[in-house]
Protein backbone atom coordinates (compact mmCIF):
# COMPACT_ATOMS: atom_id res chain seq x y z
CA UNK A 1 0.00 0.00 0.00
CA UNK A 2 1.48 3.44 -0.73
CA UNK A 3 0.08 5.32 2.27
CA UNK A 4 1.61 3.47 5.38
CA UNK A 5 -0.62 5.75 7.15
CA UNK A 6 -3.63 4.40 5.79
CA UNK A 7 -1.99 -0.22 6.54
CA UNK A 8 -1.73 1.41 10.12
CA UNK A 9 -5.47 2.79 10.07
CA UNK A 10 -6.80 -0.59 9.00
CA UNK A 11 -4.71 -3.00 11.36
CA UNK A 12 -5.99 -0.85 14.09
CA UNK A 13 -9.74 -1.13 12.82
CA UNK A 14 -8.98 -4.89 12.28
CA UNK A 15 -8.11 -4.88 16.14
CA UNK A 16 -9.57 -2.07 17.72
CA UNK A 17 -6.34 -2.01 19.68
CA UNK A 18 -3.94 0.16 19.33
CA UNK A 19 -1.59 -2.44 21.32
CA UNK A 20 -2.38 -5.15 18.77
CA UNK A 21 -1.73 -3.04 15.67
CA UNK A 22 1.76 -2.12 17.12
CA UNK A 23 2.63 -5.80 17.72
CA UNK A 24 1.78 -6.99 14.41
CA UNK A 25 3.47 -4.06 12.26
CA UNK A 26 6.53 -4.29 14.47
CA UNK A 27 5.97 -0.53 15.50
CA UNK A 28 5.71 1.26 18.86
CA UNK A 29 2.24 2.40 19.99
CA UNK A 30 3.25 5.79 20.41
CA UNK A 31 3.90 5.58 16.50
CA UNK A 32 0.87 4.17 15.52
CA UNK A 33 -1.40 7.25 17.69
CA UNK A 34 0.98 9.29 15.70
CA UNK A 35 -0.13 7.97 12.27
CA UNK A 36 -3.73 8.24 13.25
CA UNK A 37 -3.74 11.37 14.19
CA UNK A 38 -2.26 12.29 11.24
CA UNK A 39 -5.00 10.98 9.25
CA UNK A 40 -7.19 12.51 11.70
CA UNK A 41 -5.82 16.29 10.81
CA UNK A 42 -5.55 15.56 7.22
CA UNK A 43 -9.27 14.77 7.01
CA UNK A 44 -10.61 16.88 9.72
CA UNK A 45 -12.35 14.11 11.34
CA UNK A 46 -12.11 11.68 14.26
CA UNK A 47 -11.66 7.82 13.15
CA UNK A 48 -12.10 6.27 16.55
CA UNK A 49 -13.79 7.09 19.56
CA UNK A 50 -13.35 5.61 23.39
CA UNK A 51 -16.14 3.54 24.29
CA UNK A 52 -14.80 2.72 28.28
CA UNK A 53 -11.40 0.80 28.08
CA UNK A 54 -12.42 -0.05 24.41
CA UNK A 55 -12.35 1.93 21.01
CA UNK A 56 -15.09 1.95 18.16
CA UNK A 57 -14.69 3.39 14.78
CA UNK A 58 -16.75 6.61 13.69
CA UNK A 59 -18.81 6.98 10.96
CA UNK A 60 -16.01 8.47 8.97
CA UNK A 61 -13.72 5.93 10.44
CA UNK A 62 -15.72 3.32 8.56
CA UNK A 63 -16.06 5.58 5.28
CA UNK A 64 -11.94 5.92 5.45
CA UNK A 65 -12.18 1.51 6.05
CA UNK A 66 -13.60 0.89 3.27
CA UNK A 67 -11.67 3.02 0.84
CA UNK A 68 -8.24 1.09 2.42
CA UNK A 69 -9.59 -2.30 1.77
CA UNK A 70 -10.23 -0.65 -2.16
CA UNK A 71 -6.69 0.59 -2.21
CA UNK A 72 -5.24 -2.56 -0.90
CA UNK A 73 -7.38 -4.74 -3.05
CA UNK A 74 -5.76 -3.21 -5.82
CA UNK A 75 -2.43 -2.31 -5.02
CA UNK A 76 -2.50 -6.60 -4.27
CA UNK A 77 -3.91 -6.67 -7.85
CA UNK A 78 -1.17 -4.71 -9.33
CA UNK A 79 1.38 -6.65 -7.38
CA UNK A 80 0.32 -9.78 -8.59
CA UNK A 81 0.03 -8.46 -12.34
CA UNK A 82 3.69 -6.49 -11.65
CA UNK A 83 4.91 -10.50 -10.61
CA UNK A 84 3.16 -12.26 -13.30
CA UNK A 85 5.55 -10.72 -15.82
CA UNK A 86 8.30 -12.69 -14.32
CA UNK A 87 6.59 -15.86 -14.99
CA UNK A 88 4.79 -16.04 -11.47
CA UNK A 89 6.49 -18.08 -9.16
CA UNK A 90 8.47 -15.32 -7.70
CA UNK A 91 4.88 -14.42 -6.40
CA UNK A 92 3.56 -13.42 -3.09
CA UNK A 93 1.60 -15.97 -1.02
CA UNK A 94 -0.66 -14.07 1.70
CA UNK A 95 -1.55 -16.78 4.20
CA UNK A 96 -3.79 -16.49 7.62
CA UNK A 97 -4.41 -18.88 10.06
CA UNK A 98 -5.88 -19.23 13.65
CA UNK A 99 -4.20 -18.97 16.87
CA UNK A 100 -3.79 -23.33 17.48
CA UNK A 101 -2.81 -23.30 13.43
CA UNK A 102 -0.19 -20.44 13.42
CA UNK A 103 1.61 -21.81 16.51
CA UNK A 104 1.56 -25.19 15.95
CA UNK A 105 0.87 -26.27 12.42
CA UNK A 106 1.41 -24.05 9.94
CA UNK A 107 4.95 -22.94 10.70
CA UNK A 108 6.71 -26.16 10.40
CA UNK A 109 5.48 -25.95 7.06
CA UNK A 110 6.98 -23.24 5.57
CA UNK A 111 10.54 -23.91 5.52
CA UNK A 112 9.80 -26.45 3.05
CA UNK A 113 7.83 -25.13 1.03
CA UNK A 114 10.17 -21.94 1.04
CA UNK A 115 13.15 -24.24 -0.27
CA UNK A 116 10.96 -25.81 -3.09
CA UNK A 117 10.15 -22.15 -3.90
CA UNK A 118 12.87 -19.89 -3.33
CA UNK A 119 11.43 -17.31 -5.38
CA UNK A 120 8.45 -17.11 -3.46
CA UNK A 121 7.62 -14.31 -0.56
CA UNK A 122 5.44 -16.11 2.12
CA UNK A 123 3.59 -14.10 4.97
CA UNK A 124 1.28 -15.46 7.45
CA UNK A 125 -0.94 -13.10 9.39
CA UNK A 126 -2.10 -14.72 13.12
CA UNK A 127 -6.14 -13.84 14.27
CA UNK A 128 -8.97 -15.65 15.50
CA UNK A 129 -10.92 -17.59 13.12
CA UNK A 130 -13.69 -14.93 13.02
CA UNK A 131 -10.76 -12.33 12.04
CA UNK A 132 -9.34 -14.90 9.09
CA UNK A 133 -12.40 -14.78 7.51
CA UNK A 134 -12.79 -11.19 7.37
CA UNK A 135 -9.27 -10.92 6.04
CA UNK A 136 -10.34 -13.14 3.37
CA UNK A 137 -13.30 -11.15 2.51
CA UNK A 138 -11.16 -8.20 2.36
CA UNK A 139 -8.81 -9.72 0.22
CA UNK A 140 -5.56 -9.45 2.58
CA UNK A 141 -4.64 -12.81 2.44
CA UNK A 142 -5.33 -15.69 -0.62
CA UNK A 143 -5.66 -18.31 1.60
CA UNK A 144 -6.63 -19.61 5.47
CA UNK A 145 -6.31 -21.96 8.02
CA UNK A 146 -9.29 -21.83 10.69
CA UNK A 147 -10.51 -24.09 13.37
CA UNK A 148 -13.91 -24.18 14.82
CA UNK A 149 -17.71 -25.09 13.29
CA UNK A 150 -18.75 -22.26 12.23
CA UNK A 151 -19.36 -21.35 8.23
CA UNK A 152 -19.41 -18.03 6.45
CA UNK A 153 -21.49 -18.81 3.20
CA UNK A 154 -19.27 -16.29 1.32
CA UNK A 155 -15.97 -18.93 1.84
CA UNK A 156 -15.53 -22.25 0.64
CA UNK A 157 -14.01 -24.91 3.44
CA UNK A 158 -12.38 -27.94 2.32
CA UNK A 159 -10.47 -30.33 5.54
CA UNK A 160 -7.30 -29.85 6.51
CA UNK A 161 -6.64 -32.00 9.52
CA UNK A 162 -8.42 -33.36 12.56
CA UNK A 163 -7.63 -31.97 16.13
CA UNK A 164 -9.38 -32.99 19.78
CA UNK A 165 -9.61 -30.46 22.61
CA UNK A 166 -8.96 -31.74 26.10
CA UNK A 167 -9.35 -30.42 29.26
CA UNK A 168 -5.85 -29.75 31.15
CA UNK A 169 -4.67 -28.85 34.57
CA UNK A 170 -1.36 -28.66 36.60
CA UNK A 171 0.46 -31.97 36.72
CA UNK A 172 -1.57 -33.43 40.38
CA UNK A 173 -0.16 -36.58 40.33
CA UNK A 174 1.93 -39.70 38.89
CA UNK A 175 -0.59 -42.35 38.82
CA UNK A 176 -3.66 -42.19 36.09
CA UNK A 177 -5.64 -39.32 36.23
CA UNK A 178 -9.24 -40.29 37.05
CA UNK A 179 -12.07 -39.15 35.06
CA UNK A 180 -14.10 -35.97 35.93
CA UNK A 181 -17.77 -35.96 35.51
CA UNK A 182 -19.26 -33.03 33.68
CA UNK A 183 -21.25 -32.11 36.89
CA UNK A 184 -17.88 -31.26 38.54
CA UNK A 185 -16.27 -29.90 35.80
CA UNK A 186 -19.23 -27.13 35.47
CA UNK A 187 -18.16 -26.25 39.29
CA UNK A 188 -14.38 -26.50 38.74
CA UNK A 189 -12.53 -22.78 38.12
CA UNK A 190 -11.84 -22.25 34.12
CA UNK A 191 -9.80 -20.18 32.22
CA UNK A 192 -10.71 -20.20 28.17
CA UNK A 193 -10.23 -18.54 25.14
CA UNK A 194 -11.97 -15.55 23.77
CA UNK A 195 -15.25 -15.37 22.25
CA UNK A 196 -14.61 -15.66 18.06
CA UNK A 197 -11.74 -18.49 19.05
CA UNK A 198 -12.57 -21.86 17.34
CA UNK A 199 -11.73 -23.40 20.52
CA UNK A 200 -14.92 -21.88 22.54
CA UNK A 201 -16.62 -22.47 19.52
CA UNK A 202 -16.37 -26.09 19.40
CA UNK A 203 -16.81 -26.10 23.18
CA UNK A 204 -20.37 -24.58 23.14
CA UNK A 205 -21.23 -26.78 20.75
CA UNK A 206 -20.63 -29.85 22.65
CA UNK A 207 -21.91 -28.66 26.17
CA UNK A 208 -25.06 -27.53 24.19
CA UNK A 209 -25.38 -31.19 23.27
CA UNK A 210 -25.16 -31.90 27.53
CA UNK A 211 -27.80 -29.18 28.11
CA UNK A 212 -25.21 -26.99 30.05
CA UNK A 213 -24.53 -23.32 28.63
CA UNK A 214 -21.49 -21.21 28.64
CA UNK A 215 -23.17 -19.31 31.42
CA UNK A 216 -22.99 -22.21 33.41
CA UNK A 217 -19.40 -22.54 33.73
CA UNK A 218 -17.12 -21.04 36.47
CA UNK A 219 -14.82 -18.64 33.87
CA UNK A 220 -12.31 -17.10 36.16
CA UNK A 221 -10.07 -15.79 33.23
CA UNK A 222 -10.20 -15.23 29.66
CA UNK A 223 -7.19 -15.62 27.31
CA UNK A 224 -6.01 -14.58 23.46
CA UNK A 225 -3.90 -17.45 23.54
CA UNK A 226 -2.90 -20.76 23.93
CA UNK A 227 0.55 -20.45 24.96
CA UNK A 228 -0.97 -17.78 28.01
CA UNK A 229 -3.69 -20.90 28.63
CA UNK A 230 -0.76 -22.63 29.43
CA UNK A 231 1.30 -20.70 31.13
CA UNK A 232 -1.67 -19.59 33.29
CA UNK A 233 -2.60 -23.22 34.69
CA UNK A 234 1.18 -24.37 35.15
CA UNK A 235 0.94 -21.49 37.88
CA UNK A 236 -2.80 -21.74 38.95
CA UNK A 237 -3.10 -25.42 40.63
CA UNK A 238 -7.14 -25.82 40.75
CA UNK A 239 -7.61 -24.39 37.54
CA UNK A 240 -8.95 -25.99 34.46
CA UNK A 241 -8.41 -25.02 30.85
CA UNK A 242 -9.48 -26.69 27.27
CA UNK A 243 -6.45 -26.77 24.73
CA UNK A 244 -5.98 -29.16 21.22
CA UNK A 245 -3.87 -32.01 21.82
CA UNK A 246 -1.22 -30.87 19.67
CA UNK A 247 -0.51 -28.01 21.58
CA UNK A 248 -0.48 -29.42 24.67
CA UNK A 249 1.94 -32.37 23.84
CA UNK A 250 4.84 -31.13 25.24
CA UNK A 251 3.89 -29.71 28.23
CA UNK A 252 2.28 -33.40 29.17
CA UNK A 253 5.42 -35.02 28.41
CA UNK A 254 7.87 -33.06 30.87
CA UNK A 255 5.08 -33.44 33.74
CA UNK A 256 3.84 -29.56 33.88
CA UNK A 257 0.29 -30.29 33.27
CA UNK A 258 -1.72 -33.24 32.64
CA UNK A 259 -4.78 -34.54 30.78
CA UNK A 260 -8.49 -34.83 32.50
CA UNK A 261 -10.82 -37.41 30.95
CA UNK A 262 -14.38 -36.06 31.07
CA UNK A 263 -16.47 -38.76 29.30
CA UNK A 264 -19.36 -37.04 28.73
CA UNK A 265 -17.70 -34.55 26.12
CA UNK A 266 -16.46 -35.34 22.65
CA UNK A 267 -14.25 -32.57 21.48
CA UNK A 268 -13.45 -33.50 17.92
CA UNK A 269 -12.99 -30.95 15.66
CA UNK A 270 -11.68 -29.90 12.00
CA UNK A 271 -8.56 -27.43 10.83
CA UNK A 272 -10.02 -26.70 7.39
CA UNK A 273 -7.88 -24.56 4.79
CA UNK A 274 -10.55 -21.78 3.67
CA UNK A 275 -11.00 -19.38 0.82
CA UNK A 276 -13.62 -16.60 -0.99
CA UNK A 277 -16.11 -18.58 -2.42
CA UNK A 278 -16.05 -18.96 -6.34
CA UNK A 279 -12.89 -17.49 -6.63
CA UNK A 280 -9.71 -19.80 -7.73
CA UNK A 281 -7.09 -20.40 -5.79
CA UNK A 282 -3.66 -18.39 -6.70
CA UNK A 283 -1.19 -20.77 -8.56
CA UNK A 284 1.23 -20.54 -5.41
CA UNK A 285 -1.72 -20.83 -3.05
CA UNK A 286 -2.70 -24.02 -4.43
CA UNK A 287 0.82 -25.75 -4.43
CA UNK A 288 0.98 -24.48 -0.98
CA UNK A 289 -2.41 -25.99 0.03
CA UNK A 290 -1.83 -29.40 -1.76
CA UNK A 291 2.29 -29.68 -0.18
CA UNK A 292 0.45 -29.12 3.70
CA UNK A 293 -2.09 -32.05 2.80
CA UNK A 294 0.68 -34.01 1.82
CA UNK A 295 3.31 -33.22 4.98
CA UNK A 296 0.61 -33.40 7.23
CA UNK A 297 -0.52 -37.16 6.45
CA UNK A 298 3.00 -38.01 7.12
Amino acid sequence: MSDFRLRVFQTVARHLSFTKAAQELFITQPAITKHIRELERGYSQRLFERRGNRIALTEAGQALLAHADAVAQLDQQLSDALQSLHGGEGSRLRLGASTTLTQYVIPRLLPGFQTRHSGSKLTLRNGNTEQIAEALLRGEIDLGFVEGRGKNRDLHYELLLEDELVVVRQRQSKVQVPPLPLADLVRQPLVMRERGSGTLEVLEHALRSQQVKLADLNVVFQLESTEAIKTYLEAAPATLGFISRQAVAQEVTAGLLEIVPVPELTLMRHFEAVWVQGEPLSTLADKFLRYARQQLKK
